[in-house]
């Protein structure tokens, strides 16, 4: 489901991968930036994953940072109800709208490449990590109607 660009600002809102390595708490840090201080955001992945140094290299690069953050999944969230939950790759989108069936949750589907497989330089390597970022950091203003640093416009 893509919703409608400058729709309301849910109060709640999960960002879901596969691994919740890259897209999705890239996605978390973001919008943490963005989105109103009265907005709940997390991430989660689907599976257990890794923490990859490429995001923190990338976040870094905007002034974002994960802290001690580590990957979690879904049954590693203390409470899976949300407003919203924006899926990053087709078996997040999958486990969610699974997740969902009984349940009043819009779920929206944003494909984004999986920078891990690109294969180079290390710098054609961030480049793809950039831009990630980049389309997440779009997508996420485009949604909810922001500028790019956050404020409605």
């Amino acid at each position: 489901m893509e919703a409608t660009p400058g729709a309301a600002i849910p109060g709640s809102v999960l960002f879901l991968c596969g691994m919740n390595s890259i897209r999705s708490p890239m996605a978390e840090a973001l919008a943490r930036r963005m989105l109103p201080r009265t907005t709940f955001v997390a991430s989660a992945g689907v599976r257990a994953g890794e923490r990859d140094p490429f995001v923190d290299a990338v976040l870094a690069e905007n002034g974002l940072d994960l802290g001690d953050r580590r990957p979690r999944t879904l049954d590693d969230l203390e409470d899976a109800y949300f407003d919203l939950i924006v899926t990053l790759a087709p078996e997040a989108h999958h486990a969610a709208l699974e997740l969902t069936r009984s349940m009043s949750v819009d779920v929206e589907y944003w494909p984004m490449l999986d920078p891990s497989v690109v294969e180079g330089t290390r710098e054609q390597i961030l480049a793809a990590y950039r831009d990630v970022r980049e389309n997440l950091s779009r997508r996420i203003a485009r949604r909810f109607n922001l500028s790019a640093d956050g404020n409605k416009t």
